[in-house]
């Protein structure tokens, strides 16, 4: 009897997935776009080593790449640009009949020990991130067997088993998510370090302004609109720079309003983390940014003459200190530190007792160099503070202290007749 085998029809393990493909030209390059589930992402493409940079690529940072992952894991609202990657020749496009090559199926190899056939040009920090956070998650999921395993009380199992139940739904939602990747197909390694720098070159990151407008996370972006209707700031923000110059009609960036949401809220120095953000009404966030405001106006006059359009904002950093980022964070400092047990109007009235002393450039006998605790924080001929936060919290340590124990230099101005 003779066995006739058809060989043809052998193969061991696939070694590779297939994904729905559109393919295109991009700079004289064929271009496939697919849509990746994220749990295939450390498949077929390598992880980056954090302690072994890609000689192809730029060091990851483990922290910004954790930052991804986490953002992914607590937003079911993510969003997420594609993934840039270079294919050396390991893929394999059919395309569909009728088509014209143009839409097709693309079998894109696994990773074989460690080892991509996919090189990435831009996104390493998202696929790091999206590894280590299904990987938390999957370590959490069996520690907590772990547990249940050695529990006996019913009400920690009943936690337990809770808690469990939570990270298989995260988890599960992000077994369901894709993310866009874009294959570069270049078999010439210089050609494909090109395409690196060129995207990292053309690259526009998004200011820390723009960030101010639209990213609602937080509670000092998503209150901006509703903080710079007040008179001392309507008008007067620049939406889409982060510094502001000499002679910049603004008297503030979107990103210093921010900042000094923050610095009333949470003081100079203080973070607003998640737990902190969930627990902060917005309304009275606004409030509490448009007393202090109003504290501002009242009790000095060079920024009431802002607020009434006696003034510009590039002649108020002319001659004084309220005009630097620098002050007004301070003062919001101050004010964060006083206002929970301190009404407005003995605020207003101690930072009257300042207004005098808010001339710019510093001379030398000014209080901020003759007094220890702010002498570091200014130099001679300056227009503003010292901007290390750290300076800043000198500043408001010391302007705090002097509400309670009011030194000689400062006295309330002389009534006008």
């Amino acid at each position: 009897m003779t066995l006739t085998v058809d060989t043809s029809r052998l193969m061991g393990v696939a070694r590779y997935s297939t994904y729905l493909a559109m393919r295109t030209i991009q700079g004289g390059r064929i271009v496939y776009s697919i849509r990746v589930p994220l749990m295939d992402l450390d498949v077929i493409l390598p992880i980056p080593d954090p302690d072994n940079v890609d000689e192809d690529n730029r060091k990851v940072d483990v922290r910004h790449a954790k930052d991804f992952g986490v953002y992914i894991d607590s937003n079911p609202g993510w969003a997420a640009p594609a993934l840039l990657v270079r294919d050396s020749g390991g893929c394999v496009f059919e395309g569909l009949p009728g088509a014209d090559e143009a839409v097709g199926y693309l079998r894109v190899p696994w990773r074989e020990g460690g080892l991509s056939q996919m090189l990435t040009i831009d996104g390493q920090h998202r696929i790091l991130g999206v590894h280590l956070e299904i990987r938390r998650l999957s370590a959490e999921i069996s520690r907590i067997d772990r547990d249940l395993g050695k529990s006996t009380k019913a009400e920690r199992m009943a936690k337990l088993a809770s808690a469990r139940d939570d990270l298989h739904a995260r988890l599960s939602r992000l077994k369901n998510e894709s993310i866009g990747v874009d294959i570069y197909v270049e078999r010439d390694n210089l050609l494909a370090r090109q395409m690196f720098v060129d995207v990292a070159d053309n690259a526009k990151g998004i200011s820390a302004a723009v960030r101010s407008r639209f990213d609602s996370s937080r509670v000092a972006n998503r209150t901006l609109d509703r903080v710079i209707v007040h008179a001392l700031l309507r008008g007067r923000v620049d939406m889409e720079q982060d510094r502001m110059t000499r002679n910049s009609p603004h008297l503030l960036g979107a990103k210093h309003v921010a900042d000094l949401t923050r610095g009333v809220a949470v003081g100079i120095g203080g973070r607003i983390n998640r737990k902190r953000e969930d627990s902060m009404s917005d309304a009275t966030v606004v409030t509490d940014v448009l007393g202090f405001l109003d504290c501002l106006t009242e009790a000095f006059p060079d920024l009431a003459a802002v607020s009434e359009d006696r003034l510009e904002p590039a002649d108020l950093r002319a001659r004084s200190l309220l005009g630097s980022v620098g002050m007004l964070r301070v003062l919001a400092g101050v004010y964060n530190k006083l206002h929970s047990n301190i009404e407005d109007a003995d605020i207003i009235e101690f930072f009257r007792c300042l207004a005098p002393h808010m001339t710019a450039p510093v001379p030398a006998d000014s209080i901020w160099r003759n007094d220890p605790k702010t002498s570091m924080s200014f130099e001679v001929g300056a227009s503003a503070p010292v901007m290390r936060t750290q300076n800043l919290g000198y500043l408001v340590t010391a302007i705090t202290d002097w509400y309670s124990h009011r030194p000689a230099f400062l006295r309330l101005p002389a009534p006008t007749a």
